[in-house]
């Protein structure tokens, strides 16, 4: 007849084990996917670029008639030329 040092502990140990040890991987998942999420942004989308609080200025100067075409694309072009370097 087979044999096993452990099947001394009976029945019930063995149950509490399998279900100990499923809920350990369930939490594990969880928190893998919960860890995923917010590394990844708000609904899964990514993080926005950063923006200068310059440019955003100059659009609302521009989007309120204060400054001409030419002037806002003028510095629009030094301030991404700022940013960039």
């Amino acid at each position: 007849m087979w044999w096993h040092p452990m099947l001394g502990l009976g029945i019930g140990f063995w149950v509490f084990w399998l279900l100990f040890r499923g809920l350990f991987w369930v939490i594990l998942i969880v928190f893998v996917i919960w860890a995923i999420t917010r590394v990844s942004g708000p609904q899964g989308r990514a993080r926005p670029p950063f923006r200068s609080n310059g440019l955003d200025i100059l659009e609302q100067r521009y989007a309120r008639g204060e400054i001409p075409r030419e002037e806002y694309l003028e510095k629009r072009k030094d301030i991404l030329a700022h940013d960039a370097s």
